[in-house]
């Protein structure tokens, strides 16, 4: 009998997202099972019980899937859950706290493409200036651009404490120098802005953080993406829709819907190979940005 493919979603949190469960369905799972107020010494645990109730054979059609809304929780999570394998009872897992991973992967990629093709460039040695750096996304974004040699500044509307906590965990965990930004006045945040090549706002949704005439100070901005979909614009001037199109301050524009369908495409494709592998797969955000950048063709 064909055995189905079961999909275990393991969250720190109450509840794990509509969306996430939608898209792994919509992948090929034809169950997704949610665990909830899961503790980082509980993976073990359920990770050694989807992996014993299988047989070899059938390893490769079971998956974990982290959720949450903490990166480096979910990062501990899927280590633990690797180190509890027992070869050759291995299954795939995939984190993706909030949708960070792979929002960030769209957003990153999306910009290393009009990069590529409207300036004949890439991410080394420039500027990028992210706002709402504190937050998830904002600090995986920062992550892969500073891997691709950039000099990222999370900018934390709270002041500099939070975002230097990020900073040193960042530099502790994955070896990148991320400098923190005092956003906490809209005089400091215009302060990053005359040497930005590149601005990212993955502020919180609705909430306007840079406007059209402090975006007059970026008057060497390439770039300017923003993943905010709940209208007002986190940059004021960016459409939904933008794709490359030009902003009043000379910039091109990545709009959150542009960025937003690279995402859902991405978690998707994520999905699907975990589903038609051969062998188990770790798919944290550096496989994110890798399968952006290939539903991209860069």
């Amino acid at each position: 009998m064909q055995k189905k493919n079961i999909l275990h979603m393991i969250s720190p949190q109450e509840n794990v997202s509509p969306f996430d469960v939608n898209m792994a369905c919509d992948a090929g799972y034809d169950l997704v099972i949610p665990y909830t107020n899961v503790n980082l010494t509980d993976v073990k645990g359920l990770v050694q019980d989807a992996i014993f109730s299988r047989s070899v054979s059938n390893a490769k059609k079971t998956g974990i899937f982290i959720c949450g809304k903490d990166a480096s929780l979910a990062l501990d999570m899927m280590n633990t859950a690797k180190d509890s394998m027992v070869p050759p009872f291995e299954i795939s897992v995939f984190p993706d706290p909030a949708g960070s991973f792979t929002t960030a992967a769209a957003m990153v990629a999306c910009t290393e493409k009009t990069l590529k093709e409207k300036f004949n460039t890439d991410f080394k040695n420039k500027n990028i200036i992210i706002y709402g750096g504190k937050g998830i996304v904002g600090g995986i974004s920062a992550i892969m651009c500073a891997k691709e040699g950039a000099n990222c500044t999370i900018v934390g509307y709270d002041g500099i404490n939070n975002v230097a906590k990020k900073s040193e965990e960042y530099k502790s965990r994955f070896n990148v120098d991320i400098t923190p930004g005092d956003g906490s006045s809209d005089e400091l945040n215009s302060s990053y802005l005359p040497e930005a090549d590149i601005i990212f706002c993955a502020a919180r949704a609705g909430t306007q953080v840079i406007s059209l005439q402090q975006l007059n100070n970026a008057s060497k901005a390439m770039v300017l993406a923003d993943v905010n979909a709940v209208p007002p614009a986190g940059l004021e001037g960016i459409g939904l829709q933008d794709d490359d199109v030009k902003h009043p301050c000379g910039a091109l524009n990545i709009g959150p819907l542009t960025s937003g369908d690279i995402k859902v495409k991405t978690q998707y494709k994520m999905f699907e190979k975990m589903c038609e592998t051969e062998k188990p797969l770790y798919l944290n955000f550096d496989e994110a940005l890798k399968t952006a950048r290939e539903i991209l063709k860069l």
